[in-house]
């Protein structure tokens, strides 16, 4: 399997299991552990929006997590994981409350629990997990072109500040692999939607391509994350991007855009220790 190391992550091979970390939360690993999960041989489907899944699927996954955390030293019953349905609602977690929210259409949560592990799962969505190692505060939010246009990743900052007193000046937001520009290809109706939502970004024509053959539109919506995480007061050296594309490595990575209905997910999960 190749190997995606780079400037912000590190590729680590353990045996069977492959993942991503990033090197700037691997500075903070005597109170945090966190991981992407890589690989299309396995997903992390305990779910499906919208769709009823074969229980051998939720158990395959299931048992996909559960080793993943057994051999990377982390408690497979404290795993969190939520029903995402490209809503803006984000969710705390406190003492105590370590269930499954897959009852709720929720596509963030944050913590300060110790233990809890907290899992979102991709497939070219964009998938941001979040640290404030001043409070010891985490999230973990998928967002999606829908979930971008509802600022998702600004509402889990908010989250963070207004329930456990975080500054956004001590947030560390890391973001995951996902679909980039140069495959986020969109018709009019959705380009138009974020012209309409992002007219307050000053330079939204760097991340607003037409093609020329086809009349269609590129997006870039990992840019106008950043964008919007730094107008929060993220500090733009503690934005961390991997820099990857789920398309571009659809080989070790998997890709809604590449395998079409019934594709598999690969997962992100983060722990405070």
């Amino acid at each position: 399997m190749k190997d995606l190391s780079n400037k912000n992550v590190i590729h680590v091979k353990n045996g069977k299991i492959e993942y991503l970390q990033f090197r700037k939360l691997l500075e903070y690993k005597d109170v945090l552990q966190h991981a992407y999960i890589l690989g299309i041989d396995k997903t992390y489907r305990t779910s499906r929006i919208n769709e009823e899944i074969s229980q051998e699927e939720k158990n395959d996954s299931i048992k996909n997590y559960e080793d993943f955390c057994t051999k990377v030293g982390m408690n497979y019953t404290n795993l969190i994981t939520t029903f995402q349905a490209h809503t803006d609602n984000v969710m705390t977690v406190n003492e105590n409350e370590q269930f499954n929210l897959e009852k709720y259409p929720v596509d963030g949560i944050c913590t300060n629990v110790k233990n809890n592990i907290l899992a979102t799962v991709n497939a070219d969505c964009i998938l941001l997990i979040f640290f404030d190692p001043i409070k010891k505060v985490i999230a973990n939010t998928h967002s999606g072109w829908r979930g971008t246009l509802q600022r998702i990743s600004v509402k889990t900052v908010d989250k963070m500040i207004n329930e456990y007193g975080c500054n956004a000046n001590d947030i560390i937001c890391c973001i995951c692999p996902s679909i980039r520009k140069c495959h986020f290809e969109v018709e009019q109706d959705v380009k138009d939607k974020f012209v309409e939502e992002f007219k307050d970004i000053s330079n939204l024509e760097d991340m607003i391509e037409e093609t020329v053959l086809n009349k269609k539109w590129n997006i870039d919506t990992v840019y106008i994350n950043k964008i919007l995480l730094e107008k929060e007061g993220l500090k733009r050296e503690n934005i961390i991007d991997s820099g990857i594309c789920s398309v571009c490595n659809c080989d070790i990575i998997h890709s809604y855009r590449i395998e079409g209905k019934g594709n598999g997910l690969n997962t992100a999960i983060i722990e405070l220790i």
